[in-house]
């Protein structure tokens, strides 16, 4: 699995761009605040239309401004961990993890919702919403749901923010084994310096 990004983005009357290539593993994005980390992300997953350039991801074209290409965000196979998670406020935390199961083709799925509760320790919570979740336990259903969507990458914004250390610590075991374990590429965005040289084999810098 591979990233080659070559984005300009338009953020009001500010142009990103972005160029670089990665391989399997961790890549960690980043730069000062404002110099359009999580807008690289949103157009990775198909959020975010750039004005020109070119997505490929392990050979496949996501996007392509020269020849036309724009996959639908559904059509992209990636699993998206926003920096404030999104989760239904309305559902509890089972109904979250089964919205991104629901959402993959079933050949892409590669767990099932106990496996993935296992995996993330989270059983537990099911049957809870998200009000009553801690940080930890918020962030890590988060992950939940987009492993569920059977996604071929993850893309992770800022998911070690406003964590206390021991709640740090569990989720930056979870990136670890989602790495090591079930194989997956990883581009996450965060502007720690300490967190990146333990957990990321590449790291990609943008400048404001």
């Amino acid at each position: 699995m591979s990233f080659d990004i070559d984005l300009a983005l338009q953020r009001g009357e500010r142009t990103i761009t972005c160029r670089f290539s990665a391989a399997a593993g961790i890549t960690a994005l980043v730069g000062p605040s404002g110099a359009g980390k999580s807008s690289v992300l949103e157009a990775i997953s198909g959020l975010l239309r750039p004005v020109a350039g070119r997505i490929v991801v392990s050979g496949t074209v996501l996007y392509d401004s020269s020849s036309g290409v724009d996959l639908p965000p559904e059509r992209r196979a990636c699993g998206m961990v926003f920096q404030d998670l999104r989760l239904f406020p309305h559902r509890r935390v089972r109904d979250n993890l089964l919205y991104g199961f629901k959402l993959a083709a079933p050949e892409r799925r590669f767990l099932s919702l106990d496996e993935a509760a296992t995996f993330l320790d989270i059983a537990p919570l099911l049957g809870r919403r998200p009000r009553t979740l801690s940080g930890g336990e918020a962030q890590r259903v988060a992950i939940g749901r987009a492993l569920l969507s059977g996604p071929r990458f993850l893309l992770m914004d800022e998911p070690l923010t406003a964590l206390d250390d021991a709640r740090r610590e569990a989720i930056i075991t979870v990136i670890e084994r989602i790495r090591s374990e079930l194989g997956l590429p990883i581009l996450l965005v965060s502007h720690d310096r300490a967190d990146v040289a333990r957990l990321a084999d590449q790291v990609v810098e943008l400048r404001t």
